[in-house]
């Protein structure tokens, strides 16, 4: 996405998969970032930074959205 950010910025190969498991995944390939799992209605804070992926799952615990750099 951003092009002020190193390393890989979005896993959309992570959609379906528990949000467990794409958090280890994310910091495994890209260890610049801190991967932080949104439960269901949960609002982020909303300022942009490269070291960190919000990782949004559904009520099975599940991504439900593209992770990505932000």
């Amino acid at each position: 996405m951003s092009t002020e950010c190193q390393g890989k910025d979005s896993w959309p190969e992570l959609v379906g998969v528990p949000g467990n498991v794409a958090v280890t995944t994310i910091e495994r390939e890209n260890p610049l970032v801190t991967a932080i799992i949104l439960p269901p209605g949960t609002s982020p804070i909303t300022d942009f930074r490269c070291d960190r992926v919000w990782v949004y799952v559904d009520e099975n615990g599940n991504v439900n959205k593209v992770p990505m750099i932000g």
